[in-house]
């Protein structure tokens, strides 16, 4: 299909308390659509955005008639930076409310990964009248882990970008980040490496989130209940970021939900395991 990063890039502005902030997303979509829109909410790796994240799966679910909307949150990518204090999660639901309030959509399908999982479950929490289906990868809901040691590996190794952005450090990153890094080619590592360092700001003030906050993702696990929207909860068995058993806290919370779990495969499903992963969302979607 004929859409590129460029093409399909857009601003608006957003007040949040007494801030006012521009916030970059991609809209994509293809003439005689079937009128549904899919949010896609990427993680907090840095360097990270919405077509960064999602490249992979947006065609088929524009091919298949859905909008697709990649938002990048606050302090990522183009959209401004922010120093939060307070919950990253109810941040970033309440900055995507207010780009589909402006872009007019009442409804929507949310996919979020990591990050974007958190703050997809605190969406639906807020606006549960706003919510079709939820797609949880990787995220969903915090606390600490009964298996793995926290902070996890691997969230250990993406501070450590942040504080020394070497292409050492972001190697380091990328080869606990999925299951197997051969993948990840010289040029892809470099141009993340770009993307990172071209927006340093970003940067400094994650870390000063971080000082500030310690804790910026809510656990939700008390009120994963209060979700009845059909919720798809896709893991990697071999996950070093965020361990399997928070997949099966949502599972167990979230009463009308079902889960995947992809073995060799690491953090990022969409991107390991892709074909697979587009046709079972496409299928969950469907139903």
């Amino acid at each position: 299909m004929n859409f590129t990063e460029a093409s399909t890039s857009r601003f608006v502005r957003i007040r949040h308390g007494e801030l006012g902030l521009n916030i970059h997303y991609n809209d994509v979509r293809s003439d005689g659509g079937n009128g549904e829109t899919v949010v896609m909410l990427h993680g907090s790796g840095p360097g990270a955005s919405g077509w960064a994240n999602f490249h992979r799966n947006i065609e088929p679910l524009v091919a298949a008639g859905y909008r697709v909307v990649l938002m990048d949150c606050p302090g990522w990518s183009k959209s401004d930076t922010i120093v939060n204090t307070g919950s990253r999660s109810e941040l970033n639901a309440a900055i995507l409310k207010g780009l589909v309030d402006v872009l007019d959509i009442e409804r929507i399908h949310i996919l979020g990964n990591s990050m974007g999982g958190h703050s997809a479950v605190a969406f639906a929490l807020a606006n549960k009248r706003r919510i079709g289906k939820l797609v949880l990868m990787g995220g969903g809901t915090g606390g600490p882990s009964l298996y793995a040691p926290m902070p996890t590996e691997g969230i250990k190794l993406l501070n450590g970008v942040y504080r020394e952005p070497t292409i050492q450090n972001l190697r380091r990153m990328m080869d606990v980040f999925v299951y197997d890094a051969s993948a990840i080619t010289e040029d892809l590592m470099q141009q993340r490496l770009n993307n990172i360092l071209a927006r340093r700001d970003h940067l400094e003030n994650f870390l000063k989130s971080l000082a500030a906050n310690p804790k910026q993702f809510n656990d939700y696990s008390s009120r994963l209940g209060e979700i009845t929207a059909p919720t798809l909860v896709i893991w990697g068995r071999d996950d070093r970021f965020v361990p399997l058993d928070t997949g099966l806290k949502l599972i167990a919370g979230i009463a009308n939900s079902q889960m995947h779990i992809f073995s060799r495969c690491g953090h990022w499903v969409q991107w390991e395991h892709a074909d697979a992963f587009n046709r079972m969302m496409l299928d969950f979607l469907g139903t």
